[in-house]
């Protein structure tokens, strides 16, 4: 019989918003949804269809954090990229949820870019994610040394992007689009340089915020049901073919049923663990304002009877 104590259920819980958050990256790495992110958020590919940018320009097979969720299955809409890691001298490694090559449409010079996922994170993890997104494209600059260029050639070096895409931003953010780059700035004097040779690194931060606030439209649409852990199957199915024309391929209707399992377990977790804290709360409350004893402050809440040893337990510990 499985013992139910409150670590095993916090570790319980994690393992499986761990799980959401990786089905949530193997969806961002179809290609076509790749190809409407970049359609909407990078300038080289504002003027291309998003079919032309999934099949011509997107190189390869994503680099993903974690292993796939859908074992056996493959498809070669998938993207061939290069590695998803970094190691670092004393740091150790820094891995990046999504990582892979585009070819510009105009130079036909190579871009890299990772698409960093927070499912569940927050938003202030404890520094500002611009910092985090400017270290990534600082750390693929520096690794393109002795692969794209060598000595003092510096004139390859190729553009990168770091993109976040944040499914819980504070509410100054929801719906919103944000790009941060570099740009010319004349303090004395009239010189133009030529774009390519500073415009290296780019940051976009894609903030979600639901079909009841503005901009809710285009790829922001598109990311909120796609990633809701609200919306279900056939929601997310009709929005992907009727509204953003996405075929429901064999591997992506296994990562969208996959993945919407995995929210009705985080939801319903969620939920039991706020009815157990409420009883919790309710039953000390009544017990310190009435006197009465733990079985009889259960008894008139209406604990069930097959759940009071376990908050006996936890008001012991306690």
């Amino acid at each position: 019989m499985e013992v139910k104590t409150p670590i095993a259920e916090d570790i319980r819980m994690t393992d499986q918003r761990s799980q959401y958050d990786d089905a949530c990256k193997k969806l961002l790495s179809e290609k076509i949804i790749l190809a409407w992110i970049m359609k909407s958020c990078l300038d080289e590919y504002r003027n291309c269809d998003v079919k032309e940018i999934a099949e011509k320009y997107i190189e390869g097979t994503p680099q993903v954090s974690q292993i796939a969720i859908a074992p056996g299955k493959t498809n070669a809409t998938k993207i061939r990229g290069i590695s998803n890691e970094d190691t670092i001298q004393g740091e150790g490694t820094n891995t990046y949820d999504i990582r892979f090559m585009a070819l510009a449409p105009k130079s036909h010079e190579m871009i890299q870019l990772i698409i960093n996922v927070e499912a569940q994170g927050k938003f202030n993890p404890g520094y500002p994610i611009p910092k985090r997104a400017i270290f990534n494209c600082s750390r693929m600059i520096s690794a393109q040394y002795g692969t794209e260029f060598i000595h003092s050639e510096y004139q390859n070096i190729k553009k990168v992007y770091s993109i976040f895409v944040c499914m819980t931003p504070p509410k100054k953010r929801q719906n919103s689009i944000t790009r941060y780059r570099m740009a010319e700035e004349n303090l004395t004097g009239n010189v133009k340089e030529a774009v390519e040779n500073y415009d290296l690194l780019c940051v976009v931060m894609v903030c979600l915020g639901g079909e009841d606030k503005e901009n809710y439209d285009g790829v922001l649409k598109l990311l909120d049901v796609l990633l809701s852990p609200k919306a279900g199957e056939a929601k997310k199915r009709q929005v992907l073919q009727e509204e953003f024309d996405i075929p429901m391929t064999e591997t992506l209707e296994a990562e969208v049923h996959y993945m919407c399992n995995l929210s009705q377990g985080v939801m319903e977790m969620g939920i039991e663990k706020g009815k157990a804290e409420g009883f919790l709360a309710s039953i000390r409350n009544l017990m310190a304002n009435t006197g009465w004893s733990l079985e009889k402050a259960m008894e008139t809440l209406g604990v069930p009877e097959t759940d009071r040893p376990k908050y006996t337990d936890l008001l012991q510990k306690q």
